[in-house]
């Protein structure tokens, strides 16, 4: 099957890796046909082994040869589809400044839903579809007054790609999005 791997603290506050370095790393795992796309931590590859196994595999042997934990949120690239088709803001993102979707490991739990849900405001809006949530930001995400830090205490770890990213990730994997 083909995987995307979204990778979490790739090339992001001082922890720099060069993609060919990215990519020799999960060939270290016997991983095929690997790919990175951007340099901010998407990883595409084949495998026959399961989400959760993969996920586990890899965080740990990337905080080996790393020195530092990178969470690792596994999709089938047949996914990305669905995830990108679920527009729950169609009607105002034409009009917003940015749409986000973030990735869990699992989906989150009512309590988790009600905290998101929390964070909302005029300047931005959430919404959690399983395993994903969407965030639709009204103005410039630098003026954004919900952090990433808010977004993780209400529904938990998480990686984040803008719509756009992922638009161009499923078009590089030939999946119609």
């Amino acid at each position: 099957m083909r995987y995307v791997a979204l990778l979490r603290a790739i090339n992001v506050g001082g922890h720099l890796v060069k993609m060919d370095r990215l990519r020799g790393l999960f060939e270290e795992l016997e991983l095929a046909d690997v790919e990175t796309f951007i340099a901010s931590g998407n990883v595409t590859f084949q495998s026959r082994a399961s989400e959760a196994p993969l996920e586990k595999k890899i965080e740990k042997h990337l905080e080996a040869a790393l020195g530092y934990d990178v969470e690792t949120f596994i999709r089938p690239v047949t996914e990305l589809p669905a995830i990108i088709a679920a527009q729950p803001f169609a009607s105002k993102e034409e009009k917003a400044h940015g749409l986000y979707v973030g990735f869990l490991k699992s989906e989150p739990t009512r309590e988790q839903r009600d905290q998101l849900a929390a964070l909302s405001s005029p300047q931005t809006e959430f919404y959690v579809g399983g395993r994903e949530f969407y965030w639709l930001s009204h103005i410039s995400m630098a003026d954004t007054p919900v952090t990433g830090k808010q977004i993780e205490r209400a529904i938990g770890r998480t990686t984040m790609r803008s719509i756009v990213s992922l638009r161009k990730l499923a078009k590089k994997v030939g999946v119609r999005a």
